[in-house]
């Protein structure tokens, strides 16, 4: 394997594309198209970590069709080469515009001069063949080229849409349609009339499997496509239980799918969040994650819109939590948003008081943390998968708290060292990030203190 392959990948590329050798009707030159996959296609999707395949190296039984409608939908980028005019290439370039907003590269080979008008507006990147094989120095060109971009397009946050769909009908809910057929699937293999006990035998499966692919989207960062799939968990739920609650677990984390997909734009899917949560009745509500998540959306708001009264109303939800449940979570969250509301505040007094609260609330939040580590310790090897998963996940949040919880109280050498434990074995990309961004911000708030108001002997009666 060279140097330039990812030995783990991460995710999956589908190349759409002709195969052999196809005639450039433009040109009259014939290209072998195998070399461009082969050369530089193949080697640039493994250079940024994916998995990649091609039509003809799906290995299937039966037609075609439906595995290479389920890559077009589900693969993480679609790479598609528009070289010789290729009919099917344009056609399947079309299919997934359709079912994704993002994450496609298109590219062709250098003798098409002009593209069709549905096209003509989507950035295609090109590379020059000299039909029955490709120089040595344009291989090594568009390789790193290709490779880039797969790279910036999959890390970029929010993504941009390179589908016209999407860009031109704003709006549109990306379908899920692998989860709704395959669950589609299994009900219609269910015989007419089968016991209930089968009925929710088959119900269970079905959830587990769409359960799995919410879990997966998420890991890789696909917040569209998770939120997707949950809200079908959650309609199939209803449906089946329309005279039961819903569970609070389910629309607490399509709330925070939603939100954190920032579809179609960060305010609507925070707005989106918003009703999701006022349906568990935060106001009243003693589930901390119900109120964790109210503050995280209020939070959000009042960072795009600069109302006051998000801010505060984000600092009730995190209070709230911290103090019903001495959650670490909800405690590390409300000290930090009332150092931002201590930045805001126009009234000296009510910035140090709100300094000074968020000061004890760290030292607090440190007590929680470190009793959690000592009640928790690490799974043996007899655990479950999931009882590692959620020991990690909680183990992250914890180390990463204590490291903010450090950096607020001044000592940052001591934070750095919790955060650098945390983000070694932080479970998911986006958990690292998400501390970062807000341990960066209080940073900047504790360098501006309104403990500057405060004047030597001020208080102090005298003469």
């Amino acid at each position: 394997m060279s140097s330039e392959t990812s030995a783990d990948p991460t995710g999956t590329c589908f190349v759409v594309m002709g195969f052999g050798k196809k005639t450039d009707f433009e040109t009259g030159r014939t290209l072998d198209l195998d070399k461009s996959y082969r050369n530089m296609i193949k080697p640039a999707a493994l250079a940024a970590g994916l998995q990649c395949i091609r039509a003809d190296e799906i290995v299937h039984s039966g037609l075609i069709d439906v595995p290479m409608y389920e890559q077009l939908l589900t693969a993480d980028v679609v790479v598609a080469d528009l070289s010789t005019s290729n009919k099917n290439a344009f056609y399947e370039l079309g299919v997934r515009h359709a079912l994704r907003p993002y994450t496609t590269v298109v590219i062709a080979e250098d003798g098409i001069k002009t593209f069709p008008f549905d096209v003509n507006h989507v950035a295609v990147r090109q590379y020059h063949h000299l039909g029955e094989d490709i120089g040595f120095d344009e291989v090594m060109r568009f390789r790193a080229l290709l490779t880039q971009a797969i790279v910036e397009i999959r890390k970029k946050q929010p993504r941009d849409k390179d589908s016209p769909v999407y860009t031109f009908l704003n709006g549109l809910t990306p379908p899920a349609l692998a989860a709704a057929v395959q669950a589609a699937a299994q009900a219609a293999a269910t015989p007419r009339g089968a016991s209930d006990s089968g009925e929710r035998r088959a119900a269970a499966a079905t959830h587990s499997m769409m359960m799995q692919q919410v879990d997966e989207a998420q890991k890789k960062g696909d917040f569209v496509a998770a939120k997707n799939y949950l809200s079908l968990v959650r309609g199939m739920m209803k449906a089946e239980s329309a005279d039961r609650p819903e569970d609070p677990y389910i629309v607490q984390r399509l709330a925070l799918l939603t939100y954190k997909s920032k579809y179609p734009t960060e305010e609507a899917a925070l707005l989106e969040a918003h009703d999701l949560l006022a349906a568990l009745h935060p106001e009243t509500s003693n589930d901390t994650e119900t109120l964790g998540l109210w503050g995280a959306v209020h939070k959000r708001l009042w960072q795009l819109k600069r109302d006051v009264a998000q801010l505060n109303e984000a600092v009730r939800g995190y209070e709230r939590g911290f103090y019903l449940r001495n959650d670490y979570y909800n405690g590390i969250n409300f000290a930090y948003l009332l150092n931002l509301r201590a930045a805001e505040a126009a009234d000296p007094a009510e910035a140090i008081a709100d300094f000074v609260a968020a000061r004890r609330v760290r030292q607090e939040v440190l007590s929680i943390c470190k009793e959690w580590l000592a009640a928790h310790p690490a799974p043996d090897g007899q655990a479950s998968a999931p009882a590692k998963k959620e020991y990690e996940a909680g183990r992250y949040w914890v180390l990463a708290t204590m490291g903010e919880a450090c950096w607020g109280l001044g000592d940052g050498t001591e934070g750095e060292q919790w955060l650098a434990q945390a983000y070694a074995t932080a479970p998911e990309p986006w958990m690292q990030a998400s501390t970062q961004e807000q341990i960066d911000q209080l940073k900047a708030l504790l360098a501006d203190s309104p403990l500057k108001y405060l004047q030597p002997g001020a208080g102090k009666a005298g003469g």
